[in-house]
């Protein structure tokens, strides 16, 4: 038979396929085997419809071999086969997929076999080839008929089909592997332990025998497709390891089974411990993703959120729409729908996690708490809802880490809000000066001691209709009116001494004013407006960061203290004095507020020259 054209459009399109479309030259394999699948799931279904096709399913399988010397591949099955009209329909238009009207056909009939298939798009994939191949020859028999006819090509200047030989129905694809060049060895891929790594990893759980000699290649079944008592918790854990390179067993495993409008399994795994590069850019996120057993994407990053990106497994669907290449996945609603199923999945685990098995629970909070603070505040607090049941702080009453539900359940009666401090360590929060009223009361204070903490709350504002309230503000809402009328007077009063302390501190405060709310230290530093101290730390701390954003700091007297009175005494009588006072107690500020002393030389002569 004379050779025959590729349509214009065709012939464009199979340029683009090689040169662009398929970023991995070795998936070619994977896109052959998953044809071969589909042939066989084609004979299967005909077997259902028609009657007995004289094999019995345990009689498919695919076979690949290679001639390292004649340099070729070959990728063989026992499947439907094809006839002459159906070589030039399928393998002459590329991008006409016959397992996908074969697919459409059998929807309509409503195949009664869930386990009958489609994988692959024969005609689209198959164009891979070309890839790594000089010419393919394909020769197939149509079961059910007697001749055998061949397809061959060199590419994009056409094909032949000619009448031919086969003892049996099936097809078979012979790749004659191009030559070597500067930019590419094609030779590695006629090494048969490199089939076989390919094989393992792109398609070892499709569901036939994949033969190399007298060796079946995939283990066809995967574990998330087996049920409980199919597959024990232990098998999934000895599964996570092998998978994963995981040294410790994981924290959580989850399975899911959905059945639906969109049908999917995934078998989920919380890491017991974060990767030593988790928290840097080459970290790569995302779970494996297989379209009927065939892995399609080894990173999907859509299929979970940032802030569950910990999260390692794999996902299967035979539901997912997938483009000419099963490389580039469209995001379409399956995929989408299957996210947000897993999404919730996700967070109620790792909820029931912390409530029935808290040790567990603060281990993983240990390893992956600062990535649910971060989801937190991304995209505005987006993940508000999600995430906000799952974050722990340390309790200065619990003497641990907790829930902010927790801390809402053993709230009193009278306490209106939940309060925090942000700081550098639990020790120095737990001396805080500003805090003194809200442990007076017995209540408890939940301890921030992560960078990002602050920011954190302040994207909560509230819980459970609890506001959440900084122990540095002005007021913690303790109820104490009388306090506060006695505190404007004595400010009035010593309006002058509290101008020339600021005047003396040469423009380090915005302000000093007068504190209700310090017990027994002398004095503390305070802020106004949006920047905290703690906030100031943190942009202080980015490399590169520019000009360094600072708080409007306020230095905070306790007009109760003996120190007080000594001040008064001193800017009546000795002003000089007055000036040193006023330095040394805003140095014990920044001590108390953990902030580094700008001039620790001076700090150490004031009090020297005092103590004489």
């Amino acid at each position: 038979m004379a050779k025959k054209q590729f349509k214009a459009e065709s012939k464009r399109l199979l340029g683009l396929m090689i040169d662009s479309i398929y970023t991995h030259k070795e998936i070619f394999l994977r896109e052959l085997i998953s044809n071969a699948s589909d042939a066989i799931d084609k004979l299967c279904y005909q077997s259902l419809t028609e009657g007995n096709v004289g094999l019995d399913r345990s009689d498919f399988f695919i076979r690949v071999a290679v001639d390292e010397n004649g340099r070729t591949i070959t990728v063989s099955d026992n499947g439907i086969g094809m006839t002459s009209e159906e070589l030039d329909e399928n393998l002459g238009v590329i991008a006409r997929s016959g397992s996908l009207g074969f697919k459409e056909a059998m929807d309509k009939e409503k195949a009664a076999d869930s386990e009958i298939d489609v994988i692959g798009q024969f005609g689209v994939g198959f164009y891979s080839a070309f890839m790594i191949a000089e010419k393919v020859t394909v020769t197939t028999k149509k079961y059910g008929t007697d001749q055998a006819y061949v397809w061959e090509s060199t590419g994009a200047d056409g094909y032949s089909i000619t009448a031919g030989e086969k003892e049996s129905f099936g097809t078979e694809i012979v790749l004659t592997v191009k030559p070597d060049s500067e930019e590419e060895k094609y030779s590695d891929f006629l090494q048969e332990w490199r089939l076989r790594e390919l094989i393992k990893k792109y398609s070892d759980y499709v569901r036939y025998p994949i033969k190399m000699g007298e060796d079946t290649v995939n283990s066809m079944v995967p574990i998330w497709q087996r049920s409980k008592s199919e597959a024990s918790e232990e098998d999934c854990i000895k599964f996570y390891k092998e998978k994963f390179y995981a040294m410790e067993d994981p924290l959580k495993v989850i399975r899911v089974n959905v059945e639906g409008s969109v049908s999917y399994r995934a078998l989920l795994f919380v890491p017991a411990s974060a990767p030593y590069n988790y928290y840097s850019r080459d970290y790569e996120a995302g779970l494996q993703l297989y379209a009927s057993g065939v892995l399609i994407m080894d990173k999907c990053k859509d299929l979970l959120p940032e802030c569950f990106r910990f999260v390692q497994g794999v996902v299967d669907s035979p539901d997912l729409s997938l483009n000419i290449s099963r490389e580039l996945l469209q995001h379409d609603r399956q995929l989408k729908i299957i996210a947000a199923n897993l999404e919730k999945k996700v967070k109620n685990e790792l909820k029931k996690l912390m409530t029935e098995d808290a040790e567990h629970y603060a281990e993983f909070y240990k390893a992956f708490g600062l990535q649910l603070k971060y989801g937190l505040l991304n995209n505005y607090g987006e993940k508000r809802e999600l995430l906000e049941d799952l974050l722990m702080f340390y309790s200065s009453k619990e003497e641990k880490a907790i829930a902010l539900s927790d801390y809402v359940a053993a709230m009193p009666e009278e306490q209106k809000y939940i309060y925090y401090a942000c700081g550098d360590t639990v020790a120095r929060l737990s001396k805080l000066p500003q805090a003194e009223p809200i442990r007076e009361k017995g209540w408890s204070i939940l301890y921030l001691t992560d960078e990002v903490d602050e920011f954190v709350m302040n994207m909560l504002g509230s819980y459970q209709e609890k506001e959440l309230k900084n122990v540095i503000s002005s007021d913690l809402g303790l109820g104490e009116e009388g306090d506060k009328e006695k505190l404007e007077e004595q400010e009035k009063a010593n309006e002058a001494m509290l101008t020339f302390i600021k005047e003396k501190l040469e423009g380090a405060v915005s302000s000093v004013k007068l504190s209700a709310t310090l017990k027994s230290a002398p004095a503390c530093l305070g802020t106004q407006g949006e920047i905290t101290l703690e906030m100031e730390k943190y942009f202080a701390s980015i490399p590169g960061s520019g000009e360094k954003i600072k708080a409007e700091r306020v230095l905070e007297l306790n007009p109760g203290h003996p120190v007080f009175e000594s001040l008064i005494r001193a800017y009546t009588g000795d002003p000089e004095k007055a000036a040193k006072y006023a330095k040394l107690l805003y140095y014990e500020a920044l001590l108390y507020a953990g902030v580094t002393i700008p001039d620790p030389a001076e700090f150490a002569n004031l009090i020297s020259d005092l103590m004489v």
